[in-house]
């Protein structure tokens, strides 16, 4: 069975999508559509894909499925509008810009057989995958510390910070899934220590630039998570997961921005991961061709909204954690 695809927002990463699905099996037909016609217009050329010139148009294209790639305020209405017609949606995270708006989109579509799949993509990388198979079977033993790092080698523009939603929302929701999907375990507590080391741009959008986490798991496992923007050897992205038995580590390749200092230790020949599109190429890949299954019915959705939900009320203990200096137990974020 083909399907045919739409596409909103044709900026980096969406465009990056729209070449990918393009090139996936089962995939008839890609259309392509952006606020910014002339850049939508540019991407529907360049990739040889149809343009659709407003949302109206995508959405009345015989869309098999929706790719929501726009900026997260225009997340809750794209949702609703495509599973009111019935079309299945991927949407990159957030589901919306906030616990009340993801709320809302939630109990909009949670009677509605239509599937909304949201972008979690390191569900769908080969390690992050292995180590959840290891804790899965047991072979690790009991888990005791799990230590997750996401650090960007420089920051995003300072236009795009005021509207992220901040450090935890916009970056370490990542590692709260996936601390939550490999575990198998919820997250009870957090406590937060944050830093402004660069650019006053942080400051003045009331956000920081670094971040330590640490997080108690309903069971009592503890889980640290290093957050920052100013990691200049690379784009360092690892999840260490440790056992009473053995451990599994993520991200522990020769292009991990790590330098040992150790004299009998020789360096990587191979360059540093400069950005997360590098990073997880192939989890992109193969999140976007789980998503034409999930729309041609042939397969259940791996990630919806609830997911996404979770880990943004992690997220937002972690900003009462920092703004409150204290320990902040997930349930009091909890609607």
């Amino acid at each position: 069975m083909t399907v045919r695809l739409g596409l909103a927002g044709t900026g980096r990463i969406g465009a990056a999508h729209a070449e990918t699905l393009r090139t996936l099996p089962g995939v008839d037909a890609v259309v392509v559509t952006d606020v910014d016609t002339e850049r939508a217009r540019g991407t529907a050329t360049k990739l040889g894909v149809e343009y659709a010139p407003d949302v109206d148009a995508l959405l009345g294209a015989d869309l098999s499925g929706v790719v929501i790639t726009t900026p997260t305020d225009s997340h809750p209405e794209l949702i609703t509008r495509a599973v009111d017609l019935g079309i299945p949606v991927f949407c990159e995270k957030p589901v919306a810009a906030d616990i009340d708006g993801t709320l809302a989109v939630i109990r909009h579509v949670e009677n509605s057989a239509v599937p909304v799949q949201i972008g979690f993509q390191r569900r769908f990388d080969a390690g992050y995958r292995a180590a959840r198979a290891a804790v899965a079977s047991g072979e690790l033993g009991w888990l005791h510390t799990l230590r997750a790092t996401t650090l960007d080698p420089a920051p995003p523009p300072a236009e795009y910070i005021p509207r992220s939603g901040g450090l935890f929302r916009d970056c370490g929701v990542h590692d709260f899934d996936i601390i939550r999907w490999v575990s198998g375990r919820e997250v009870a507590e957090v406590f937060v220590r944050g830093a402004n080391r660069g650019e006053q741009f942080f400051r003045d959008a009331g956000d920081v630039d670094t971040a330590a986490v640490l997080l108690t798991l309903d069971d009592g496992t503890l889980a640290t998570v290093s957050l920052g923007r100013y990691n200049g050897a690379g784009y360092d992205v690892r999840l260490e997961v440790l056992g009473s038995r053995a451990n599994a580590i993520v991200g522990l390749d020769d292009r991990a921005p790590l330098r040992s200092v150790e004299p009998d230790y020789p360096p990587s020949p191979f360059p540093a991961y400069p950005g997360f599109m590098d990073r997880f190429r192939r989890a992109y890949t193969e999140e976007l061709a789980v998503f034409t299954a999930v729309a041609a019915g042939a397969t259940e959705n791996p990630c919806g909204p609830a997911d996404a939900l979770e880990a943004f009320y992690i997220a937002e203990a972690c900003e009462l954690s920092l703004r409150q200096n204290r320990p902040v137990t997930v349930s009091e974020v909890r609607r």
